[in-house]
């Protein structure tokens, strides 16, 4: 793959509400494929209860299965969050952190109608010790609701460099409430350098040998500083980029991986053509970084260039959810054709 620039043709049917595809390309995927791979861990309801209560559990490593396990017993005093009945269904759930997306989530079963739930469940997770080292563990408890709409009733945060690793036996915690920098998702993931530009349909002029039928936006990568490390050897980096809501391979392009840097220089141009004015506001330009392994790749963070108006092509989408930064670089763009726009956006959970 080229580092300077590649070229890839994206057609929008703006007679239909939803986008088509051009014939080489291949079929459609969901709009969710993409984003709901990385759902943020902070989804959820985290105003309707306060957080009280304690939560028992034990930590260990087997080093031969080389296995964090983590041993929930139970809770007691949990808040109430069905006031009219009297009744919560909670259940556990463990993230490693900083990283949510490399390891997942673990849970606990539910138990219903009761504030004093006994679980006697051990969520494990197959890591390195050295890596586990690097890792905070985060244990939240909720309530289940049927219809999504899961309510928040305490955590507690571990350092794992600084556990106790001796101490295998079960301890009661004091559930904590959700501090407001986590309620709103702000991790720290890194910050990516770029430029974009939108070259409307004909603006170069006759003469030009390079002037587009169609709209182009041009994306250029940079670079990416003080990613999360994952590793004691540094992180292996590399971007995606897709314009939603295409997630085919027609709209899909990526950048060579940087090996062992968490400040990695990519330099690398993308250029989508097939655009028109009346399309920038609702297509979405979504760029991943992403650390490489053999079997599987982790998500690092990420960022959406668009409007953020929740709509494309009158359709409602959970990933047209451009932050204030995201949204005025975009705009920026649009306002200014023929123009490099320059930036920096801090990564973030998508």
């Amino acid at each position: 793959e080229s580092d300077t620039a590649s070229e890839i043709s994206f057609q929008f049917n703006r007679h239909k509400k939803t986008p088509s595809i051009g014939s080489h390309s291949s079929d459609m995927a969901s709009v969710s494929s993409v984003s709901g791979s990385v759902l943020s861990v902070y989804s959820g309801d985290f105003g309707s209860v306060d957080a009280q209560g304690t939560v028992e559990f034990a930590l260990d490593y087997d080093e031969k299965n080389r296995e964090f396990q983590v041993h929930v017993s139970q809770c007691k005093d949990l808040a109430v969050v069905d006031e009219k009945k009297g009744r919560s269904d909670p259940y556990v759930k463990t993230y490693l952190l900083p990283d949510k997306a490399r390891m997942g989530k673990r849970k606990t079963s539910v138990k219903k109608r009761t504030v004093n739930p006994i679980y006697n469940e051990v969520l494990r997770y197959k890591i390195e010790k050295m890596v586990l080292l690097i890792q905070k563990l985060n244990l939240s408890v909720w309530h289940n609701d049927p219809l999504g709409r899961n309510s928040f009733l305490g955590e507690i945060e571990v350092d794992l460099a600084s556990w106790d690793w001796s101490n295998r036996k079960l301890n009661w915690y004091p559930l904590k409430p959700r501090s407001l920098s986590a309620v709103n998702g702000v991790d720290h993931r890194g910050v990516m350098n770029l430029s974009i530009k939108y070259v409307p349909p004909g603006s170069l002029g006759k003469m030009c040998p390079r002037n587009p039928p169609s709209g182009e936006v041009h994306i250029w990568v940079k670079d990416v500083k003080d990613l999360l490390q994952l590793r004691p050897s540094g992180v292996d980096s590399f971007v995606k980029c897709y314009v939603l809501p295409d997630t085919s391979k027609k709209s899909y392009q990526k950048t060579r991986v940087i090996k062992r840097d968490t400040n990695p220089v990519f330099n690398h141009t993308i250029v989508y053509d097939g655009f028109h004015t009346e399309d920038l506001k609702d297509a979405c330009v979504e760029l991943t970084v992403w650390d490489h392994e053999k079997l599987t790749n982790h998500f690092l963070g990420g960022i959406r260039l668009g409007l953020g108006t929740g709509l494309s092509y009158g359709i409602s989408v959970d990933w047209m959810d451009s932050t204030q930064e995201e949204v005025a670089f975009w705009q920026e763009m649009m306002s200014a054709a023929n123009e490099w726009i320059e930036g920096l956006l801090p990564l973030r959970s998508l």
